[in-house]
């Protein structure tokens, strides 16, 4: 295993072990771990944005860095969808659960 894939599994360990220590309920650990991750790619999307609208003003007419513009700015928009999709669809299976009174 090399260095970076160690680094990432200790990395990820270490930011879940706080809301599994704490969890009183599995609920509430999946629950913990759902709003840190909207918040979290919430707030990449957006920095996402501001990097790309900051890149292409700065491009001064360069089409290299146009080209690397756009591509950052598709970036942020598939990244934006797919934080939208991902609460959306959250909030389809706990209205779907409620609805039909699944457990």
């Amino acid at each position: 295993m090399n260095k970076k894939t160690l680094f990432l599994i200790l990395f990820a360990v270490v930011l879940i072990f706080p809301f599994v220590a704490c969890a009183s309920q599995i609920n509430d650990t999946v629950k913990a771990l759902y709003d840190t991750a909207i918040a979290v790619g919430g707030s990449l999307a957006v920095i996402g944005w501001v990097i790309a609208g900051g890149m292409y003003l700065l491009a001064a007419g360069s089409p290299e860095k146009i080209g690397t513009a756009k591509k950052a700015l598709v970036a942020a928009v598939i990244g934006t969808v797919l934080v939208i999709l991902a609460t959306s669809s959250a909030t389809l299976i706990a209205f779907i659960k409620g609805t039909f009174g699944l457990k």
